[in-house]
């Protein structure tokens, strides 16, 4: 079998390594100091750390909303300097008292007239337009207009209170006594003024057509205004020009998440975009570098490489029919939308802050029997309807989250981050002692009769109040591969705590030895997936990943019991598999080579006819114990370039777990702003929303393709599903609407990761 290089040989058993029945010291060797340095930096001196500034943490805040608004229609949003959000609906004024929305009765004079509209002027005061007359309650309640009856529905407001009143056929400044410099034109066309804010120049738009100096916009929605720019929101994207020094027509914007845009709202550095299908960001000024989001002031939101940020759907707001939208002093940003009141809230945050909340929210909400559990919400969205459910990867999704504890027990030294590394070790301990066939680690288990995933797949314990779920698969082999070792290097202590970690560890690949390289369970039969047999392996053309992945995990397994116990028939076993099989060749195949190569059935799964991202997840957790346990520096040399070579297939993902792993392998050209971006950019809620992006229209769609990507653009994650691990980023609709809450310790590991290779810096 062609090989990538001379296959290593074995070194001879005293190379460096303790020897002896199961000695589960760490060996001791002596490198010379030179050696020792370049080491040293190959781990964390490859570039500076990134700081751990503040940023601004984006998370919907829900407004609550008192049941006399039930069935109202709402018509617009005003906040005024006192921070007091008003909302227009055709039931009256409403305002927000702390976190509610209720009409408004502050002023009996007004308490339950009708009001056809509301505005703020520049100065943050507000203004009440009735079929006779408007009003404000500032400036000790004297601004005051009377009004031809039923003339005028529509009122904004400019600078030191300059009143601007449309209706249908005529628009007018308002004055005291009545209407001032009143313009008509004929009669029942559409009137809305907007006034521009240095307050001469009022800015109507007649039937949605804006005449401009260099020509005239059809299909006018909405203005915003920032110095002498104006933004100009139509049914068909949106523009902008200097009104009144433009000689050419503005160019129509297009390339948005939708086009069809219902309110505007300029800040500093963009503008605030409402639309028929969500709420978006529009960055017009230099986009902040790639390690920070900008300010509140500079429009906060973190932003994809157009500059643009998308909030849609229930995991921001109510629906996604925006009607109105501003900002309030504190940064936030208010949306009005069809069926009410939402705000979206940005919070300054450090990436440390960040990693507090999820450990807080782990602990708290997602722990079960020391598994890092799911939990089904009987009611979509609402939290206190939910359960913790049991899944089919319990020990593969704990052991990754057992390694975001090693790692920030290895940055911090904290006592109970590292009791709670046991405590979870502990659930790994019982998935192979709740039942009798030694050395197979069961998927998870539950009490007796409260089974949730998979029925078919639970065995009765011999305790009789237990059951525990078979059919394991190398996922689990793979992932509890990488939790032992982490616990091995990082949070054991002594040998009595390596010889813990190694027992319960080396049982799992005594078993799949004693097997002839599979992983049998209690009906004597291998597991669909659990086969590292070389008639199994090299089955596989090297177009499928299995062959590369498979011999990877074997050889990954094989060296860490030859490292906790430094029995040699575990490096010769894996020798063997090198030099008869060519599993080293495989591990080396480059990943250009993947492709799609249907026909290729294991017990009807077809296994080239797509890529399975799980694939990714299990590889580089494998690369993990790869390369830190490599038998040699040979050896570990030619891991890396096999891990270069996958990670540069997967470096448009920006993950934070695929870039620390291969940083902590020794790779150096990693990506630590792209994964501190993807950091910082994690929504806080971690429920399951439904999220679409098919319908957007800023996005390059893609062929149908064997990778599965459906499109070029890597969206914030805040415009992507909540998801696992094994789900690649680059999908356009996916979620349940809400009905599972997932731990997000997937956010731990990756910042913890950061954090001890270096990339990451303390607050």
């Amino acid at each position: 079998m062609r090989q990538f290089g001379p296959v290593p040989q074995p070194p001879p058993a005293t190379s460096g390594v303790a020897l002896g029945p199961r000695d589960c010291s760490h060996p001791r060797v002596r490198l010379p100091l030179a050696v020792l340095f370049l080491f040293l930096m190959s781990i964390r001196g490859w570039c500076a750390a990134i700081p751990d500034e503040p940023f601004w943490q984006d998370v919907s805040e829900p407004v609550r909303h008192s049941t006399e608004l039930q069935s109202v229609t709402f018509r617009k949003l005003v906040i005024d300097r006192e921070n007091t959000v008003y909302v227009l609906t055709d039931r009256g004024v409403a305002r927000v008292y702390d976190d509610t929305l209720a009409l408004d009765r502050s002023y009996r004079p007004l308490a339950g007239k009708p009001v056809l509209d509301i505005a703020v002027s520049p100065e943050g005061e507000v203004y009440h337009l009735f079929a006779d007359h408007w009003l404000s309650n500032g400036q000790a309640g004297e601004p005051f207009g009377k009004l031809p009856p039923g003339q005028y529905d529509h009122l904004t407001v400019g600078p030191a209170g300059k009143v601007f009143l449309s209706g249908p056929g005529r628009w007018a400044i308002g004055g005291k006594d009545g209407p001032e410099t009143v313009r008509e034109i004929p009669a029942g066309r559409d009137i809305r003024v907007w006034s521009h804010p240095d307050g001469d120049h009022p800015v109507p738009i007649t039937d949605g057509k804006l005449a401009l100096i260099g020509g005239a916009v059809d299909g006018v929605t909405s203005l915003a205004f920032r110095g002498t720019r104006m933004w100009i929101g139509t049914h068909t994207g949106l523009a902008t020009c200097d009104p009144w020094n433009d000689t050419r027509p503005p160019n129509l914007e297009t390339r948005l998440p939708w086009p069809d845009i219902t309110s505007l709202h300029a800040v500093t550095n963009g503008v605030w975009v409402g639309t028929a299908r969500g709420v978006f960001f529009r960055r017009d000024g230099p986009t902040p570098a790639s390690v920070r989001n900008g300010t509140v002031s500079d429009g906060a939101p973190l932003t994809g490489e157009s500059g643009i940020r998308y909030y849609a759907g229930r995991r921001w707001l109510r629906d996604d029919g925006v009607v109105d939208l501003a900002t309030d002093r504190d940064g936030c940003l208010w949306v009005l939308t069809q069926t009410g009141l939402n705000r979206i809230a940005f919070r300054r945050m450090t990436l440390a802050q960040k990693a507090d909340w999820y450990d807080r929210k782990v602990r708290t909400r997602n722990l079960r029997y020391g598994f890092t559990g799911e939990r089904h919400l009987s009611r979509p969205g609402d939290i206190t309807s939910s359960e913790l459910i049991d899944t089919d990867n319990d020990g593969g999704w704990t052991s990754y989250y057992l390694g975001s504890l090693a790692a920030h027990y290895a940055v911090t030294h904290g006592e109970e981050v590292r009791r709670q590394a046991w405590d979870s070790f502990a659930a790994l301990e019982r998935l192979q002692t709740i039942h009798t066939n030694t050395g197979f680690p069961a998927r998870t288990f539950e009490r007796k009769g409260f089974k949730y995933s998979d029925p078919d797949r639970w065995r009765d314990a011999p305790d009789a109040g237990w059951e525990w779920k078979g059919h394991t698969s190398s996922d689990e082999i793979c992932s509890q591969t990488f939790a032992h070792a982490v616990m091995w290097e990082w949070v054991a202590r002594d040998a009595a705590e390596r010889r813990r970690i190694a027992t319960n560890y080396v049982r799992i690949v005594d078993h799949i030895l004693a097997h002839d390289l599979y992983l049998v369970d209690v009906d004597g039969k291998p597991t669909l997936w659990g086969r590292w047999n070389p008639e199994y392996v090299n089955w596989f053309p090297p177009s499928i990943v299995d062959r590369r992945l498979n011999s990877a995990e074997i050889t990954a397994s094989l060296q860490l019991a030859f490292r906790m116990t430094g029995e040699v028939r575990y490096r010769d076993r894996a020798y063997e598999l090198f030099q008869r099989h060519g599993y080293l060749t495989n591990i080396m195949s480059p990943m250009s080579l993947i492709a799609l190569t249907p026909g290729f059935i294991h017990q009807g799964n077809d296994m080239g006819d797509e890529w399975n991202h799980s694939d990714d997840e299990l590889g580089f957790f494998t690369y993990w114990v790869l390369a830190r346990f490599a038998f040699t520096p040979e050896l570990k040399a030619r891991y890396l370039a096999a891990i270069r070579d996958h990670w540069e297939s997967e470096r448009p993902e920006r993950y934070p777990i695929w870039n620390f792993i291969y940083a902590a392998c020794g790779g150096e050209s990693f990506d630590p702003e792209g994964a501190v971006w993807t950091l910082r950019g994690v929504p806080l809620d971690t429920l399951t929303w439904t999220v679409t992006n098919s319908h957007r229209q800023d996005l390059t769609r893609l062929p149908k393709s064997f990778l599965g990507r459906e499109m070029k653009e890597l969206l914030p994650p805040g415009e992507r599903l909540m998801a696992r691990i094994n789900t690649q980023p680059f999908i356009l609709d996916q979620g349940d609407g809400g009905a599972t809450d997932l731990p997000g310790d997937e956010f731990l590991i990756g910042y913890w990761l950061g954090r001890q290779v270096g990339a990451i810096g303390d607050q």
